[in-house]
């Protein structure tokens, strides 16, 4: 049998937490800051969870079901 591989994209960009939520880096934070207010800007530093419609995906390419 050969071993069962985790999608290489994937462990880069998800970090799974002590209780099982799976995070992500928000977007839109790379370049043309300068017309995004401060307050959106700081909401994209949070990480945020992955939505219950991706849950399934995301967790079958990280091998955790």
């Amino acid at each position: 049998m050969p071993k069962v591989k985790t999608n290489s994209s994937a462990k880069k960009r998800f970090k799974v937490t002590g209780t099982g939520k799976i995070m992500h880096q928000k977007s839109f934070k790379r370049h043309i800051l300068t017309k995004k207010s401060k307050k959106r800007k700081r909401n994209m530093r949070m990480d945020g969870t992955v939505a219950d419609s991706h849950l399934h995906f995301v967790k079958r390419l990280l091998r955790l079901k």
